[in-house]
């Protein structure tokens, strides 16, 4: 066994793909991008994606998109294009999402002999990429439908992830307005009206979500949660993922530092320390160089995240339901961001399993 290690059960994550493929088509909705940006583009992961009825797969780093090569779906760039990289774009993506004239341009001349999907971004108020002049977008709509290489595939929308703008009906209904102008000033039809991410999925069912027919789902799917309101999902699981890690060390110790004068830690904060007297204390192997350790939830409530530096984690362990042990691995509940930064993270073995 390696430690630390990060375990998914896929057949959890196929299960939540599937009910929400069901929800979106059952609300009328006509695609899902499942988003493979927070587990790296793990190709186990992701074909639980494709195994649960994914219409397409979804990231923001290129270099991510070219693990999933041979994967059959249409895959999609989230992140604006660097114009370092329109090459490698159009190589391995088949829509990216867009929101200046420059990069599709360049877009464009890297595209020769092939058709690139492009979806143009609208600024709804978040403040992170899209258009947020209507006469900005209709000047790259024009811009696109003049490229002989790409092809006007959608319009599309980000909420929550910058500016935490919870999607209301009124809000995506201007995403609407922007296909409908689409068609009155260019007689065009816009195939994909993308509405948001997870932040969206709580108006499932609601009638509110106008004239949506995409939407590209990540943290729902692999935790169960939407991100609006940090709600569970019914029906979906929340527990897919474990984090495991092994203590290296196990001492009764002060609860806080033996001396009179504190100075800063090793990430330049000056730490705050509660008196619980002397406590077992557990050292295990993981830092923040791999995992911020505010972010990771002990499975037995009896043990305490303490604190950490680059390379340790702290616990006390005084209260947990077994007598510990060097040796011992410690179970993590993970958040999105956990999951996040432990995928990232070279030093922290990924295991998927059917469970």
């Amino acid at each position: 066994m390696s430690y630390p290690k990060l375990r998914v059960d896929i057949n959890k994550i196929k299960h939540n793909t599937k009910t929400m493929k069901d929800r979106i088509t059952g609300n009328g909705m006509e695609t899902m991008a499942a988003v493979t940006k927070v587990f790296c583009g793990n190709k186990e992961i992701a074909q639980g994606f494709v195994d649960g009825g994914a219409d397409f797969l979804a990231d923001s780093r290129i270099q991510n998109l070219e693990k999933l090569a041979d994967f059959s779906v249409p895959k999609m760039l989230l992140r604006i294009p660097m114009l370092s990289e329109v090459d490698d774009v159009v190589k391995y993506a088949d829509i990216s999402l867009n929101s200046e004239i420059e990069t599709l341009k360049a877009l464009n001349e890297a595209a020769k002999g092939k058709k690139h999907k492009v979806i143009l971004m609208v600024d709804l108020g978040d403040l992170r990429e899209g258009f947020f002049q209507e006469e900005d977008f209709y000047e790259a709509v024009e811009a696109v439908l003049s490229m002989e290489n790409l092809e006007l595939h959608g319009v599309g929308v980000n909420l929550t992830c910058y500016g935490a703008v919870i999607p209301k009906p009124e809000i995506l209904k201007r995403l609407d307005d922007y296909r409908q102008g689409v068609k009155d000033k260019f007689d065009y039809d816009l195939k994909i009206v993308s509405g948001g991410n997870s932040s969206s999925v709580y108006m499932l069912g609601k009638d509110e979500l106008p004239g949506i027919n995409n939407l590209r789902l990540g943290e729902c799917l692999v935790l169960g949660t939407e991100s609006s309101y940090g709600e569970d999902v019914e029906g979906l699981y929340t527990d897919a993922w474990t984090f495991q890690a092994q203590i290296i060390e196990l001492k009764e110790k002060p609860s806080v530092p033996t001396a009179d004068e504190l100075g800063v830690d090793a990430f330049g904060n000056k730490p705050t320390f509660v008196d619980r007297g002397v406590r077992k204390r557990a050292i295990i192997a993981v830092g923040k160089q791999d995992v911020d350790n505010e972010k990771i939830v002990p499975k037995d409530s009896g043990i305490i995240v303490l604190g950490g530096s680059s390379d340790h984690t702290i616990l006390d362990v005084t209260d947990a339901s077994w007598e510990c042990k060097v040796g011992d691995v410690i179970d993590f509940g993970v958040n999105y961001a956990a999951i996040l930064s432990l995928c990232t993270s070279e030093y922290v073995e990924k295991e998927v399993y059917e469970g």
